[in-house]
């Protein structure tokens, strides 16, 4: 079966994009039955639209008083260890 590029337009943002002749035949040899319905750019956004967002927190070291950063926001912010205290009391257990 032959594809030619068609001009689709996204659902999300309005904007007209190409669904090429290979994209077709992908589409085609995957079994799917439907034109996509986004441009690749609406696309990464609502795959990437549920993911976890880390929180970065400003931490004082509670053990050689670093001001460091962590990826969650502690219970206890007086009784926060940096990356480095926190490596050096792992690697000591």
């Amino acid at each position: 079966m032959s594809f030619t590029d068609e001009t689709l337009t996204c659902k999300d943002c309005g904007k007209e994009f190409v669904f090429s002749a290979d994209e077709q035949a992908f589409y085609q040899e995957k079994g799917f039955e439907n034109k996509p319905g986004r441009c690749k750019e609406c696309r990464i956004a609502k795959k990437n639209a549920g993911r976890f967002e880390r929180k970065e927190t400003t931490i004082t070291c509670s053990s050689c008083g670093k001001e460091d950063t962590v990826p969650f926001e502690p219970k206890d912010p007086s009784n926060v260890l940096c990356r480095d205290c926190f490596r050096a009391q792992k690697d000591a257990a």
